[in-house]
């Protein structure tokens, strides 16, 4: 089994759901980054998403946008990306998810980057922007290294092509609660129940559910219907006030609860 699949095993046996916490690499320098990366994996995160920065992000809010632009103006690339992984994975056996754009790594070279990825102890990669019928080549490349692709699916996917999608899907999927970017909301989307349920006739696999969650009383609403709830622009904002323990403590909390 892959770390993923053990991580949402071990949960599950201990019924819990999993917290996939996201962060921009390199924000706003890798040093820093690295810092709250393990502070978030000391204080409960049991996924951790490393969001590559890219220039245009189409599915990003203002808070994750801004943070990228702050990580591209440290310098960050893709090959910096994969030298933090190295060093988070020399410490924590915690699944590792590089989380960004087509376009970095297109040019990076789908090839290098399945082998770099699998050499630096990343797991899976999700990207937001390349449809399922363009993914064939990424897909292929990080087969043959064990790495995962793991499958977006949106509250406007309809059966038909929920079963195209999930005929392939390997570790987990990332179900995106609301229609639009990123970003923190008030209050939760309420067919999400509904849309979880019909997901689960299409898959046998863990199911973690993101976009808008905030605090700890929305993940645990999420969480009713998933495996896991990802919490990206709360845990940006917090990161870069200082307050990134304290959201981690209670976003794991509400899910242990």
């Amino acid at each position: 089994m892959s770390r993923i699949e053990n991580t949402f095993a071990r949960l599950k046996q201990q019924n819990r759901k999993a917290l996939v916490g996201f962060l921009v690499s390199g924000d706003p320098d890798l040093e820093t980054s690295e810092r709250n990366c393990r502070l978030a994996l000391d204080n409960g995160v049991d996924v951790l998403e490393l969001g590559v920065p890219f220039s245009d992000p189409t599915a990003d809010g203002p808070v994750i946008q801004a943070s990228g632009q702050r990580s591209l103006a440290a310098g960050t690339t893709v090959s910096k990306v994969l030298a933090m992984a190295r060093r988070l994975r020399q410490d924590y056996q915690t699944p590792i998810v590089l989380f960004g754009y087509v376009n970095p790594y297109f040019s990076y070279g789908y090839e290098k980057l399945a082998r770099d990825a699998a050499e630096a102890g990343v797991d899976a990669f999700l990207v937001v922007d390349l449809p399922f019928e363009e993914s064939g080549e990424l897909r292929l490349h990080l087969d043959k290294v064990g790495l995962e692709f793991i499958t977006l699916i949106a509250p406007t996917t309809p059966d038909d092509r929920l079963k195209i999608l999930l005929q392939d899907a390997r570790g987990f999927v990332y179900y995106i609660m609301v229609k639009g970017v990123t970003g923190a909301r008030a209050e939760m989307a309420v067919d999400v129940s509904d849309h979880l349920i019909r997901l689960r006739q299409h898959t046998n696999l863990p199911v973690a559910a993101g976009f808008g969650v905030s605090n700890g009383s929305q993940a645990r609403d999420a969480a009713r219907h998933a495996d896991g709830v990802v919490v990206g622009s709360a845990l940006v904002k917090a990161a870069a006030a200082g307050r990134l323990a304290d959201l981690v403590k209670e976003l794991r909390q509400a899910l242990d609860a």
